[in-house]
């Protein structure tokens, strides 16, 4: 006999009965906000309906060729087959079920910080700046240079960009670069260096989703602290002839956000106050993923941004990721943007993670 739906997956079912309705009336589509948000909620749950129906029909069948299995031999062989798709189904129902990172369609704001190392630690900032760029790139999504302070050798002692997709996926920027926040090192011999010795320095990232609704986030206006000062190129050329650049620093947290690529001081100012707002919710997640996890920390992704995570050794042209042990001799294509089957690795990683969660707890 088939077996019924359990319930939670019977409300998965009709809920999503309910969303083909609603995205077929053109009054929905009047409001694209509405209409994006049920889009991407509809493209969530549809690998899910179909696996539980293609599982629902296979459980069927097997009841069915178990009834004429003593009639004729063949169906009971046919009824062992499907029996073992089961398993199989059951499996990638349960992956498909486990809770989705709520920032998974996002775009995100980047920010890359030499390190200890100087002006080594500062190309190397812009090597990682250029790489992420490329990546971006290949993938067709837009990068925006927000604000960047250079060094004297041309490299960055920071920059803040902002990679945002065309589309509406549920996989967007978040859910591919959300894993590189962390200390990257590097292993070279630095241009400074006059002995050919390698030397090791580090650059921080530090990556947040792009906040949507940035109204949500409420800033007391007391708690800042506006700058506003000359936009400058690379180099520290003057680019503009007006006090356009605006920094803010949010007093409370001491966090420091600026913004030079917009024409105007308004635009900068707006721009700019729209990051603090993501980071401070970044913020407020972290401190509640913290207080949530104290038990359990994830191998691939953790709040604690001093991580050394990832080791670039030029002389061997490798790539190591230290939580996941990922190893590669093709660093070269790695900065060239070619970065999909370390994110594929640790995405992966991640996933069978949640999942051995998934079955400890039950």
């Amino acid at each position: 006999m088939t077996r019924p739906v359990p319930e939670a997956l019977e409300a998965l079912l009709t809920e999503y009965v309910e969303l083909e309705e609603r995205l077929a009336d053109p009054s929905v589509h009047a409001d694209q906000a509405t209409a994006r948000k049920l889009g991407r909620r509809y493209s969530e749950l549809t690998p899910v309906v179909r696996t539980i129906r293609e599982l629902e029909q296979v459980r069927s069948d097997i009841d069915a060729a178990e009834e004429l299995a003593g009639e004729d031999p063949a169906f009971a062989a046919e009824a062992e087959e499907l029996r073992e798709r089961v398993p199989g189904l059951e499996t990638r129902l349960t992956e498909l079920l486990l809770p989705r990172d709520p920032h998974d369609a996002s775009d995100i704001v980047m920010e890359v910080k030499s390190g200890e190392g100087g002006e080594e630690s500062a190309l190397f900032a812009s090597d990682l700046v250029r790489m992420y760029l490329r990546y971006a790139e290949k993938h067709g999504w837009k990068a925006e240079m927000l604000d960047a302070t250079d060094s004297d050798l041309g490299g960055y002692k920071d920059a803040t960009l902002v990679i945002k997709s065309k589309g509406n996926d549920l996989d967007g920027v978040w859910a591919r670069l959300k894993f590189e926040g962390g200390v990257h090192r590097v292993q070279r011999v630095p241009v400074t260096e006059s002995q050919g010795r390698i030397h090791t320095s580090a650059a921080g990232v530090l990556v947040y989703p792009e906040v949507d609704d940035v109204e949500d986030v409420e800033i007391d206006e007391k708690d800042l602290r506006v700058d506003v000062f000359r936009s400058s190129g690379h180099g520290g050329q003057s680019v503009n002839t007006t006090d356009s650049a605006v920094r803010i620093t949010h007093i409370p947290t001491g966090i420091v956000v600026s913004c030079q690529n917009e024409r105007s001081q308004l635009q900068n100012k707006a721009r700019a106050m729209d990051v603090l707002k993501s980071r401070l919710q970044a913020l407020a997640e972290e401190k509640a993923q913290a207080e949530a996890s104290q038990n359990r920390r994830s191998q691939v992704r953790t709040v604690d941004r001093s991580e050394r995570i990832r080791t670039y050794n030029f002389p061997e042209n490798r790539i190591s990721d230290h939580r996941i042990n990922f190893k590669a001799h093709n660093l070269d294509l790695v900065l060239a943007g070619e970065l999909d089957p370390l994110l594929d690795a640790l995405a992966e990683a991640d996933r069978a993670e949640r999942l051995a969660s998934v079955g400890s707890n039950g």
